[in-house]
């Protein structure tokens, strides 16, 4: 026989989360194009990126690896959506192996900057030095292209990053 166990009352919990916060170049409708535009997000995000400008929008990054809906819609301040992430050429109607999480993007004017707060959350615990390193990765291109500045390949910034979060990009977790 199986048993569970009821509660009565609700029970509190944590979930892992990564947050970011960074400092960019403005004015906000600048940060906020670099976030949501398909012509300026390939420069950080990678090539296949989109997202429909509005709340139910779809989410489709990296080459359709991660898809998601558009859940909070608040241009030039706050984006959030869901995260879910497929096999490559995974069917339109697939299940991700993988739990729902949701990235969220703030965005606050700081004189002619913008304090970008970043949060992704929840995150399975095997993954969060490589959630870490992946968004750290993401911003550092994000940063570099609204100073103005020559992006470096990824494999660049993502081998920075591994090492500062203690990631062996050999032996990855799955």
């Amino acid at each position: 026989m199986v048993t569970t166990e009821l509660h009565e009352r609700g029970e509190m919990s944590n979930v892992p989360c990564v947050t970011f916060t960074r400092l960019l170049p403005g004015p906000i409708e600048r940060v906020w194009a670099y976030l949501t535009d398909p012509t300026k997000m390939p420069t950080w995000y990678g090539n296949v990126a989109l997202i429909e400008p509005r709340q139910g929008g779809k989410v489709r990054l990296v080459d359709g690896h991660i898809r998601g809906i558009v859940t909070q819609w608040q241009p030039p301040r706050k984006l959030v959506y869901t995260w879910n992430v497929f096999d490559g050429g995974a069917a339109e109607d697939a299940v991700s192996a993988y739990p729902e999480s949701y990235p969220t993007f703030e965005l606050e004017p700081r004189g002619e900057d913008v304090l970008l707060t970043f949060k992704h959350f929840p995150i399975l615990e095997r993954f969060v030095p490589q959630n870490a390193m992946g968004w750290h990765t993401m911003l550092d291109m994000l940063t570099a292209a609204l100073n103005d500045q020559p992006i470096k390949d990824r494999i660049e910034y993502v081998t920075r990053n591994a090492a500062l979060y203690g990631v062996d990009l050999k032996n990855l977790a799955r």
